[in-house]
């Protein structure tokens, strides 16, 4: 039986919006599907969630309020808000009983929003294993899994994928960007038993690899092999003179240049004062420079000699390298410096409505700029539609998909 974790949180800033949708799914070889864990943030979410207190002491933790936010599509569609700036949030909710993604796929998905330009901020998603103080979870607890975006200035615009292995923290080695064009885009990771991986941008794949390779958790399979040399009758050239062409005979007796057949002794020329008339020189079209021999495949070529690889001697494999420690609890960690909202869409039906309402904005967006150009206002009323943009319609879409992967 297919099981399925699905956890909806939605952020938003108040005047930085950011929209945050995460699925975490644990796929089995059949369809059916089982939640272990959904959270809307409807009544009763308190219950669910514990709020901790870390950095408290320190007067740096932030505190959540439960409103729909500024701009609202549905003023009954409420969530958590976090509206302290330059502070650290942390929440987590229990999971019972633990799962565990053994001989499953892990699929873990969110989507994200941000209108305006964040100067600095994270915010991860963390899968947490064994017990955990949930009025100490913060960014020092261990963790299994942690996804999520980290923006800082121009520089830092990173996707950060962490897996634990072991006890210790390994963040993938290849550079995965988060969008930053102010609009909605859905990310999605998916681990598989083969310890293959893919992360999808927007449902379409922008990297895959292997924990193999792509996290320096393992010693690498292959080596390339130190000791190995070129050998001396290894021909690289792949083409040779043919000695089988033969200079031409008077080939080196033809001039560079000729007189040219064209030129005509001019009618003023006096021989007596101006001496013998000679016709100019020309480029010789029969001169082909220095007689060099024709080129032909050579028949011993075999390729740019490379380095072998070789089994690596200190390589022990770990077929459980893509099993998490059993999942015990969802956290969300967040730092920011300017107010996020936290919010669920239930509907995929809704939101499919948002997303055509959020391409209907971008188009008057540009309409309006183009307008604004040309001297008239851009009329403000036009800002409360963007708030309603969401991703579900790829979400709905995904869904159906993933029993595929």
């Amino acid at each position: 039986m297919e099981k399925k974790l699905r956890l909806h949180v939605v952020q938003a800033l108040k005047l930085l919006v950011l929209l945050f949708t995460i699925h975490c799914l644990f796929l089995f070889p059949v369809t059916l599907s089982e939640i272990f864990f959904e959270e809307r943030f409807q009544d009763g979410w308190k219950d669910r969630w514990v709020l901790s207190d870390w950095k408290r002491s320190e007067g740096k933790a932030g505190t959540f309020k439960y409103t729909a936010g500024k701009w609202p599509g549905d003023p009954d569609d409420k969530g958590i808000q976090t509206y302290n700036d330059a502070k650290h949030y942390a929440i987590s909710a229990k999971i019972s009983p633990e799962f565990s993604n053994k001989n499953r796929t892990l699929v873990v998905q969110y989507s994200i929003k941000i209108e305006q330009d964040i100067e600095c901020g994270g915010g991860y998603i963390k899968l947490l294993s064994g017990y955990v103080n949930q009025k100490k979870f913060g960014g020092d607890t261990p963790y299994s899994f942690m996804f999520g975006p980290d923006i800082c200035g121009t520089q830092t615009k990173k996707l950060h994928v962490i897996m634990s292995y072991q006890g210790q923290n390994y963040p993938i080695k290849k550079d995965l960007q988060c969008e930053t064009d102010k609009l909605t885009h859905f990310y999605t990771f998916i681990l598989r038993p083969d310890a293959s991986y893919s992360v999808l941008v927007d449902n379409r794949e922008r990297e895959s690899g292997t924990m193999y390779t792509d996290w320096d958790i393992l010693p690498p399979p292959k080596i390339k092999d130190t000791k190995a040399k070129r050998p001396a009758d290894w021909d690289d050239r792949e083409y040779i003179e043919d000695p089988n062409d033969v200079k031409p005979k008077g080939y080196d007796s033809i001039p560079r240049e000729i007189p040219d057949p064209k030129a005509k002794e001019p009618d003023n020329w006096d021989e007596e004062d101006d001496g013998i008339w000679r016709p100019p020189k020309i480029p010789n079209p029969a001169y082909k420079g220095p007689w060099k021999r024709k080129k032909i495949k050579n028949p011993n070529y075999k390729g740019k000699w490379k380095t072998p690889w070789v089994d690596n001697p200190e390589f022990e494999d770990d077929p459980d390298l893509y099993v998490l420690k059993p999942i015990k609890y969802v956290g969300i960690e967040v730092w920011q410096n300017r107010e996020i909202e936290k919010d669920a869409f239930e509907e995929a039906e809704k939101v499919r409505r948002a997303r055509e309402e959020e391409e209907a904005q971008r188009a008057r967006e540009e309409g309006e700029k183009r307008r604004k150009e040309r001297g008239y206002k851009k009329p403000r009323r036009r800002v409360e539609y963007f708030f309603i943009s969401s991703h579900e319609n790829v979400v709905d879409t995904f869904n159906l998909a993933s029993v595929d992967w």
